[in-house]
């Protein structure tokens, strides 16, 4: 077999192995029936329709032919390959990405004018807010790369140091945010790690500050809610600039709230509600500002992790000030993602309030999505949706049946 029936590590969901499996039922073939037909081991089918092992083409035709398929088993080959390769592309400009970053951890920087690259950087900043996560690495990486080359020419004047590091951090920063949605949490904090490090060799605290709460964003990605508040409190000690103090409190009450403090999360959503009254514009906007509307939808996902009525309404409120708010907003503050998310915040405030009905209709819009625009973000909060349609509350409630059913084809 070729490099492409290489055994997995580990199963994973595979279309053509559940259709193997139902053709060869169907015919009445065992493993050992159809491994005799199509010279492999009978082992070596069960892994594939486990999902541990990729086939080649040739031996799908010849199982598709043995089981008489009529092209069946070819035809989910190939529309199942498509989607391996590309993958597989996605997959290598992530660990390409995240080699770079790690290289930049231990580098020295050093180069030459950057003041057509920053404003390019700072304009991908703003592009990403509406932009699938896929093109957005690839813009990022090409920058970047500009950078690491300059980086290595070590002819710049000393006086321009502090825009090289600048540069460094918001390009880093944004390659955190694009492989976070593409999944990717561990290169996400490598880049975040970069993006700290550049931003504090550059002295300006307003990234710094927008770096650690980025970091901290990761760590509640990972559902590191003690590491996630440690960061924060880290970037507190920078925050006063921009909008980056109210970041970092929405993302306490974030922490507090999944940690079980209602008393503290609504109170730090107070105090974050306070301090956007005294703040100032921010230095790049995109992804390195923190709109009203943001607020608003970190307010919600705080408030839907609580279990009172009061928060559940609060969040509710949160969720649709959000959407409302980001339908009229300037294209530099408004995030499709985000966007979509908040109309998950919205259905899961209402299921937990017993809505079904109303969640749906929110989460509806979000399944319509277009398959680039699927990040792992809403991935994850449709399944804690589809947990929530489980549990006893709707046991025998055959449309919240019907709705876990939909939420979980998503995912497929």
């Amino acid at each position: 077999m070729s490099e492409a029936s290489r055994s997995m590590s580990e199963a994973r969901e595979s279309a053509l192995g559940t259709a193997l499996a139902v053709r060869r039922a169907r015919r009445g073939k065992s493993l050992a029936d159809l491994a005799a037909a199509t010279f492999v081991s009978r082992g070596w089918i069960n892994n594939v329709e486990a999902g541990r092992r990729w086939p080649h083409c040739d031996w799908v035709e010849l199982a598709d032919r043995e089981l008489g398929a009529s092209g069946e088993l070819v035809a989910v080959w190939r529309r199942e390959n498509l989607e391996r390769e590309r993958e597989s592309v996605r997959r290598e400009a992530l660990r390409k990405s995240e080699r770079e970053s790690q290289l930049l951890l231990a580098a020295e920087p050093d180069a030459v004018d950057l003041d057509e690259i920053n404003q390019l950087i700072s304009e991908l900043a703003v592009t990403y807010l509406s932009s699938p996560p896929g093109p957005m690495l690839n813009q990022a990486m090409s920058l970047r790369g500009e950078l690491i080359r300059r980086l290595s020419i070590r002819n710049m004047k000393s006086s321009r140091f502090s825009d090289l590091h600048v540069g460094l951090s918001r390009v880093s920063g944004i390659l955190a945010y694009a492989a976070l949605d593409l999944g990717d949490a561990q290169g996400a904090a490598t880049h975040g790690a970069v993006s700290y490090k550049m931003a504090a060799q550059a002295g300006d605290s307003e990234l710094m500050a927008w770096s650690r709460g980025t970091q901290s964003l990761i760590a509640r990605f990972d559902k590191d809610y003690v590491l996630g508040q440690e960061l924060i409190n880290d970037g507190m000690k920078y925050a006063g600039q921009g909008t980056s103090e109210i970041r970092l409190i929405c993302g306490a009450a974030q922490c507090a709230a999944n940690l079980g403090d209602s008393t503290s999360a609504r109170a730090l959503l107070v105090e974050s509600n306070r301090e956007r009254e005294r703040s100032t514009q921010d230095a790049v906007e995109g992804l390195f500002g923190f709109s009203r509307a943001k607020q608003a939808y970190y307010s919600a996902s705080s408030l839907m992790w609580l279990s009172d009525n009061e928060s559940l309404q609060d969040a509710e409120t949160n969720a649709m000030l959000a959407i409302e708010t980001w339908v009229n907003e300037p294209p530099e503050q408004r995030s499709l993602d985000d966007e979509a998310l908040a109309q998950v915040y919205l259905a899961t405030a209402r299921l937990k309030m017993g809505e079904l009905e109303g969640a749906m209709h929110a989460a509806r819009t979000v399944l319509e999505l277009p398959e680039d625009r699927q990040i792992s973000w809403i991935v994850n909060r449709l399944a804690d949706l589809s947990e929530l349609l489980g549990n006893d509350r709707f046991k025998n409630s055959k449309v919240a049946s019907s709705a876990r059913d939909e939420l979980l084809s998503y995912r497929t």
